[in-house]
């Protein structure tokens, strides 16, 4: 709709999380977007962009089929690439996951939004959100905060429908050259992130008005 994200949930046509997400960053966040597609250049970036979402698809799609009990074969370079990459987070990441309930599930608040996050399970002994992101280099905490938004959007969800208390997102996270990292958000931080992504959905609408 009008060239943002939604997902039909039954009757209704729900704005993505990450279309919330998007259409309420800060003007700060903005400019440094900006700033970086000027110092690429339009091209250079929209490669970049591009290269990075399909390189990023093909490792979800592995770590998808593993998760399901199947295996996926790509033997382009991009494929052989994202393969490592998701081998080096299941190795990593998936030693803590003690139950899957599900993959690759979309989630919906009545009404509000929907989207689909990558794993919902038991990690750490926690329920949990868990997302799998690809990154061309490796991030500081402070620049994965949409993320995080994620996690608490998906949770609060998933808590809506299936009647779950999720208080723990988890980011599992590889670079092209396989280095790893993993984020997790959970107690007072993550019951912060929760009002503040609530706090957005409210502009959101209000954009709306």
């Amino acid at each position: 709709r009008d060239g943002q994200r939604h997902y039909e949930v039954g009757n209704e046509k729900l704005p993505s999380v990450t279309t919330i997400l998007s259409q309420t960053q800060s003007d700060e966040k903005r400019e440094s977007l900006a700033r970086w597609i000027k110092k690429k250049g339009e091209k250079e970036a929209e490669r970049v962009k591009n290269e990075a979402a399909k390189r990023g698809s093909s490792m979800h799609s592995y770590l998808e089929f593993y998760l399901n009990g199947e295996r996926l074969l790509d033997l382009t370079e991009g494929g052989v690439q994202a393969k490592r990459m998701a081998e080096v987070i299941k190795n990593k990441g998936f030693k803590d996951l003690e139950e899957i309930w599900g993959s690759e599930v979309v989630l919906s608040y009545p009404g509000l939004y929907a989207g689909q996050t990558d794993l919902v399970g038991v990690y750490q002994g926690r329920e949990s959100i868990i997302d799998f992101k690809q990154s061309n280099k490796p991030k500081r905490e402070e620049w994965i905060e949409d993320y995080y938004y994620q996690g608490v959007a998906y949770a609060t969800a998933h808590d809506c429908i299936y009647g779950t208390n999720i208080e723990q997102c988890v980011i599992m996270m590889c670079t092209p050259d396989l280095y790893y990292q993993q984020f997790v958000l959970n107690g007072a931080r993550f019951r912060h992130y929760k009002w503040m992504w609530l706090w957005r959905l409210s502009e959101y609408y209000k954009q709306k008005m």
